[in-house]
């Protein structure tokens, strides 16, 4: 037995990752993805548009006048979460759904729709637990196999891991993710009024309903591919993403803790790019020390995403 399931992105990147993200969930066995191109000139779009099992929108001024009384929303966070509600409460037909990032890449533990139907029917949202990639050094040759950091779900064990696998900042982390730990969610059809925030659903104003972990799908994160990868998003991510100044210590019971925007900030104050780029090679970079404390913890994953063999059997008229 097996469950229909299907994907919801916002999505803006290079033409090149917006492709290798589809071809994974395709290949997957997703029955359909629904891409809501942030950019409504994205080059993606006649590519994604021709493939049968993909719903591509873009989203114009015209799409956001229909969406939103306030037109266009300015956080990109809020644009995501729209185009998810309306995707699941207008257009999805699929048993289950799940609201990713285009950097995000499902990776289950056999079938996937085996896996969803196996749940108990009371389950109406299932939560995957991200997995974070290390960045392979700079100049390494490109390579399929892609090494993961995990982490432990019991809180006192994944703090006291931490700080083991990271010693200079663990204290700083929650289980070594730069993101987030909360992870994203599949959702099973036919809730009434569902509103997704980023990492939590609502519906009829209940927070993740019928909630069960999904331990057999975690989620692949590519926050940081590169030294240079990670840099060029370290201003928006400080100033409105995940590094922002208004969220919370990511080790809120710890004194002296402080959040990643004033812990890398402070870094960039006191050693410039030098301080940065030594908290990096600590916490993201695929070094032997690295993968030799993640292994002493049993917290090292790895797994083979050959995305130009993918994209070339998906979108064989990209050239890509």
């Amino acid at each position: 037995m097996s469950d229909s399931w299907a994907v919801v992105a916002t999505v803006k990147a290079p033409v090149v990752e917006v492709l290798n993200f589809a071809a994974w969930h395709l290949e997957l066995g997703a029955k359909q993805l629904h891409i809501y191109l942030d950019d409504p000139e994205d080059p993606a779009y006649p590519l994604l548009k021709a493939h049968p099992r993909i719903r591509a929108v873009q989203c114009d001024s015209r799409y956001w006048r229909r969406r939103a009384r306030e037109g266009r929303p300015d956080k990109h966070q809020m644009r995501q979460t729209l185009n998810a509600s309306h995707c699941y409460n207008a257009k999805n037909r699929h048993a289950w759904l799940a609201h990713i990032d285009v950097d995000e890449f499902l990776l289950p533990e056999g079938d996937l729709g085996q896996i969803l139907a196996a749940l108990p029917t009371t389950a109406l949202s299932a939560r995957m637990r991200p997995m974070e990639v290390l960045a392979p050094p700079d100049g390494a040759p490109a390579s399929a196999l892609v090494r993961l950091r995990a982490f432990a779900l019991p809180l006192e064990q994944r703090h006291a891991e931490t700080e083991a696998v990271y010693p200079e900042f663990g204290p700083y982390l929650n289980g070594g993710m730069l993101s987030h730990v909360a992870g994203k969610l599949f959702v099973r059809k036919g809730l009434p009024d569902v509103r997704f925030r980023i990492h939590r659903v609502l519906s009829a104003g209940e927070a993740d309903p019928g909630q069960q972990e999904l331990p057999q799908v975690p989620v692949a994160h590519f926050h940081a591919t590169s030294w240079a990868d990670w840099l060029s998003h370290y201003r928006f991510r400080l100033a409105r993403g995940a590094y922002r100044s208004e969220l919370k210590p990511m080790r809120p019971a710890f004194s002296d803790s402080v959040n990643l925007h004033t812990l890398l900030s402070t870094l960039e104050d006191s050693e410039g790019e030098r301080g940065l780029r030594r908290f990096f090679d600590e916490v993201c970079a695929d070094t032997p020390a690295l993968r030799q404390r993640l292994m002493t913890a049993g917290l090292l994953r790895e797994a083979v995403m050959d995305f130009p063999r993918l994209r070339a059997a998906h979108f064989p008229k990209a050239g890509l």
